[in-house]
């Protein structure tokens, strides 16, 4: 059975693929086959928007605060699912919606995905790990080669144009607090948010 859908704390997520074009050397589903109220995150197929849709009959939505796009995945890996389910969520339940992304998915899709979350995210959350692009790529190890860390901050910069709320991240105790501050000018000049996550978050 797909697990479309999962709880975390009081947000429901949303699981749509587990194409990444990273390798992630801290990434939680090397030791693991879940997070939060799921059994397993790992899909034998991507779900379509009508199997999405199906899924969300299941739960009463009034117990949730956040529609919330992260699973055992890139989120803008299913990028027309994902907005496809995003507009289905906003004009049906009328709740915030947020994507957790590693920030890579102009390079996934080839072009400027930005504009199309306009009316349909409210919050955007993308790692960005660390301050430098050596660090990031040695951490991150994406497919896309040194080009990801320009190319994360250029699609974050972008997402500030159409969503409300731009949050870049980093994990507690994963970098230095010199690394930290860097991280935190990095955001002032985007922007965007600067948010020091708990490990598990």
């Amino acid at each position: 059975m797909e697990e479309i859908l999962y709880k975390v704390h009081n947000n429901l997520y949303v699981n749509l693929t587990n194409k990444c074009p990273c390798a992630c050397t801290f990434c939680l589903r090397q030791s693991m086959d879940k997070i939060g109220e799921s059994s397993s995150l790992w899909l034998d197929h991507e779900p379509s928007f009508e199997e999405v849709k199906e899924a969300f009959t299941k739960f009463d939505m009034s117990a949730y605060n956040e529609v919330v796009f992260c699973g055992f995945g890139e989120p803008t890996e299913a990028l027309d699912v994902l907005l496809q389910t995003a507009k289905y969520v906003k004009d049906t339940f009328h709740m915030p919606v947020r994507i957790n992304t590693n920030g890579l998915g102009n390079l996934v899709n080839g072009k400027d995905i930005a504009p199309l979350f306009k009316g349909l995210i409210d919050t955007v959350s993308i790692s960005l790990n660390t301050s430098n692009a050596d660090d990031y790529h040695k951490l991150v190890q994406s497919k896309f080669g040194e080009q990801s860390f320009d190319a994360m901050l250029s699609f974050a910069k972008a997402c500030t144009k159409y969503i409300p709320n731009v949050v870049l991240t980093t994990v507690e105790t994963t970098i230095t607090k010199e690394d930290e501050q860097v991280c935190q000018k990095i955001c002032d000049d985007i922007g965007a948010t600067y948010r020091i996550r708990p490990w598990e978050d």
